[in-house]
């Protein structure tokens, strides 16, 4: 799911951590100014412009999809099928993704997944908006798309340490994230107009066109030789990349509790959301404003991280999760639309928070020649119960009720959160100081286990 400059750490406290006497408070307008250094970097315009562009056609693309659906004739369990598409090829492929973006330029594998993804439902746009699209041409589109991901999720996980300094990569990861969220914060409730006015079909085009741009930006990013490093054998990447995630007891335990909630959540917030605003709320309008309401989260959360680095990030991580079973039990209850908005702002300040610390944490503790393949063990991990999620999601709301299961999911991702503080480690888990963090990787060798 889920180092930065010292000037973060040092305007928190009147004395640095080795007593050498005060250091001189620095305003707001400085912090901005400095949050924003990363994009001084040419490497990281070039990504951070390329994942915005995208991020504008995913913003209003599941929406598009879960509509689209909907439309032709199929209910929730049909929604289960295309979105379980897209995660079975993430869990057969990851692996190789994660040895792939280790071994080649990170960049190219991003310009053919997005390339990939651009043709898939550019296709899926034309039979839609012919009239003859069939819930298994959206199975296929979301295959094609999944497959890409398994290649597009490591190789993004590991380009952020290529790209910029060591010290920049906090501020770095929390652009990343204002600039997802925030080109998604009108995009659901705008997918939603867009869908009743136009149709499905002019949505995922445009998704389309968006991955096909960001590909020609992407391409134009230069990596030196020495950033690309390749291996003898596949095997033997792969299992190094395994020996690195299984020694690291923090990870793992992590990625546990992440396998709970990941499946847990998008059953409840993208499966059977759509469908209880199709039943409870009226339709595609108001649930878009609740998924705005998630989005407007995810802006101020990540706003938060780019100027506040915690240090106890195990904690940070766990309380941002418990967030995410708060829009589960609203709709569980049957809140008024007003406090399913503000459940699922909540939810989407928490989740931002902690996967940019999460992400500081990881690209700090792992050697940045192993980061793609750890990823993609760790990626996997939590992914690999969401078809069987998706899949069971429609039998199961259709026995019990939609708002029966939403509220079994919100129990399972509470206790899923709490379970792991009771493990000193992970209660202990933080990150070095900034001045302790070497652009080689290093404390990734030092740190705990």
């Amino acid at each position: 799911m889920f180092s930065g400059r010292s000037w973060i750490l040092r305007n928190a406290r009147p004395l640095d951590r080795g007593g050498r006497g005060a250091v001189p408070r620095i305003g707001w307008a400085a912090r901005v100014r400095e949050a924003g250094a990363p994009l001084k970097v040419r490497p990281y315009r070039l990504h951070f412009t390329a994942r915005l562009l995208s991020w504008t056609g995913s913003a209003v693309s599941p929406i598009g999809l879960a509509f689209a659906v909907l439309h032709i004739g199929g209910g929730a369990t049909a929604l289960g099928m295309v979105l379980a598409a897209s995660v079975v090829p993430q869990i057969l492929l990851l692996l190789v993704g994660g040895v792939a973006a280790d071994r080649l330029s990170r960049a190219r594998v991003m310009v053919w997944s997005n390339i990939t993804c651009a043709v898939a439902e550019g296709i899926a746009m034309v039979l839609l908006w012919s009239g003859q699209a069939r819930v298994w041409h959206l199975v296929i589109m979301s295959t094609a798309c999944g497959a890409a991901a398994a290649f597009f999720t490591p190789a993004a996980g590991g380009i952020v340490v290529e790209v910029v300094p060591a010290e920049l990569r906090h501020a770095a990861n929390a652009l990343l994230k204002i600039g997802q969220n925030t080109v998604k914060v009108a995009g659901p409730a705008l997918g939603g107009v867009l869908v009743a006015a136009f149709g499905s079909s002019w949505v995922i085009g445009w998704d389309a066109l968006t991955f096909a741009a960001s590909a020609a930006l992407f391409a134009r990013i230069d990596l030196t030789p020495a950033a690309v490093k390749v291996r003898a054998r596949f095997t033997a990447d792969l299992r190094e990349g395994w020996d690195d995630f299984r020694s690291r007891r923090w990870l793992w335990v992590m990625v546990c509790q992440a396998a709970v909630v990941v499946p847990a959540w998008l059953v409840g917030y993208q499966l059977l959301g759509p469908v209880y605003g199709a039943h409870f709320l009226g339709g595609a309008g108001p649930w878009g404003l609740a998924v705005s309401g998630f989005t407007a989260g995810l802006v101020a959360g990540a706003a938060i991280a780019l100027l506040w680095k915690p240090h106890l990030v195990g904690r940070v991580v766990c309380l941002g999760t418990g967030t995410m079973a708060l829009p589960l039990a609203a709709m569980a209850l049957s809140a008024p639309l007003a406090v399913l908005v503000m459940a699922t702002a909540t939810a989407g300040c928490g989740l931002a928070v902690s996967m940019t610390v999460w992400a500081g944490l990881v690209q700090e503790r792992i050697p940045a020649d192993r980061l793609s393949r750890t990823l993609s063990y760790s990626t996997l991990g939590q992914i690999l119960p969401v078809p069987v999620g998706y899949l069971a999601a429609g039998p199961v709301s259709h026995q019990v009720g939609v708002r029966s299961t939403l509220g079994f999911g919100a129990l399972v991702i509470a206790a899923a959160a709490v379970v792991p503080l009771a493990l000193h480690q992970v209660r202990g888990l933080a990150l070095a100081p900034a001045e302790a963090s070497p652009a080689d990787g290093t404390p990734a060798e030092r740190a705990p286990r």
